[in-house]
């Protein structure tokens, strides 16, 4: 059986990165749902995640989404973060949200339109310099709507000559890691639309170049877990961006969707190392709440993630091994579902009053009157947003 000291102190080198944009608004195509006391700056998201933090006792890290979370001082940022036991995590770009990415950016038939994706990446490569942020989390809109409107392998090569641009200007700690999905707004071809594609760039590239999995933006039925298995494997496994869907890329609440998917992908992750601080794995929320309170959404995330680490973890891996070398089907799988179906919410709450938390993370921030506070502050001035 699984070492129950063992665990907790597996959960207590757990950590989760939370999104700027996560405490902003945000809603669908049709809408975005203003609430009150949603952050106007960085650094009230920044406050925000503190509260998260203090809850929670594992997103120490926020990332960064440019240009939303502008701000004239990075470095000021930076500190900022750190005085409320914060640090600036990855840094994200954005390549598609200007008229100029209408035909794609790093893979647009222009030169020019290139160039100017191409500068923003370096501009935040600039970011990662001031704020201490490690890793540069690219995700590209680009792709084609219509047969024939573009060279499908030319644009591979403008891609790959644009990242290996950034590369090169990579401090040697820093990280390039290369997100992929499935389709959207591209509808014909995406060009980085899959695991394979992204692996084999950041091959190309070196090893400071790896993979992030985004559990929302695979095609209904793919087993995340082996390919999350499989990139660990080849130690290409840069991050996570964890969400829920039912659809599409919803990004909703992760483990809401499908909390035995998120199990199953957190056992492959434990399995193959994947929890291991030198392996250097991001795990990271990429959730829009649109309908949801904030603060305690990000909050119930986190602890969603926790309970479907905490339950890979009591996977008996002994047994679960002389299950598979018998052949034994119906034992092996016996195994995984006993470790899935065990209740972990006493045994976090052990955890966190072990640790001076409290043992309902989203009832002691009710209690703790930061949401009064920031709906009575916060007033005036222009809400964050998706976008804003």
């Amino acid at each position: 059986m699984p070492d129950i000291a063992a665990v907790k102190a597996a959960l207590s080198d757990q950590r989760i990165e939370t999104p700027s944009w996560g405490y902003g608004n945000s809603g669908t195509r049709f809408k975005v749902f203003a609430r009150a006391g949603v952050p106007r700056t960085a650094q009230e998201k920044l406050d925000d995640a503190a509260k998260v933090h203090e809850f929670t006792g594992i997103a120490p890290k926020v990332a960064l989404h440019i240009p939303w979370d502008t701000v004239d001082d990075y470095a000021a940022l930076g500190a900022y973060a750190k005085e409320r036991g914060l640090e600036l995590g990855a840094i994200n770009s954005n390549t598609f949200q200007d008229d100029d990415y209408r035909l794609g950016s790093v893979c647009h038939p222009d030169p020019k339109v290139r160039r100017k994706a191409v500068e923003h990446l370096l501009t935040c490569v600039d970011i990662m310099d001031a704020t201490g942020s490690k890793d540069l989390k690219l995700w590209f809109a680009d792709g084609t709507n219509y047969p024939g409107q573009d060279d499908i392998v030319a644009r591979q090569d403008r891609l790959a000559e644009s990242l290996a641009t950034v590369y090169e200007r990579l401090g040697d700690d820093q990280r390039l890691l290369l997100e992929y999905k499935l389709f959207e707004p591209a509808f014909y071809t995406t060009d980085v639309p899959d695991w394979g594609t992204s692996y084999l760039q950041c091959v190309k590239l070196g090893d400071k170049a790896q993979v992030v999995v985004d559990t929302g933006h695979h095609a209904p039925g793919t087993n995340i877990e082996f390919i999350v298995a499989l990139l660990l494997r080849e130690r290409k496994l840069g991050g996570f961006d964890f969400n829920s869907r039912f659809y599409a890329d919803d990004d909703l609440m992760v483990g809401s969707a499908d909390p035995f998917q998120l199990f199953r992908i957190l056992y492959e992750v434990s399995r193959n190392g994947g929890f291991d601080p030198a392996t250097n794995v991001a795990f990271m929320l990429d959730q829009c709440h649109n309908i949801e309170a904030k603060i305690p959404a990000v909050i119930r995330s986190v602890m969603n993630v926790q309970e479907a680490t905490a339950k890979a973890l009591l996977v008996d891996r002994e047994a679960l091994s002389a299950a598979q070398a018998a052949g034994d089907v119906l034992a092996a799988n016996a195994v995984v579902m006993d470790a899935y179906n065990t209740d972990v919410r006493p045994l976090l709450a052990e955890w966190r009053e072990e640790r001076g938390l409290a043992p309902d993370p989203v009832a002691g921030y009710a209690a703790c009157g930061w949401q009064e506070r920031i709906v009575a502050e916060r007033v005036g001035g222009e809400q964050a947003g998706w976008g804003a």
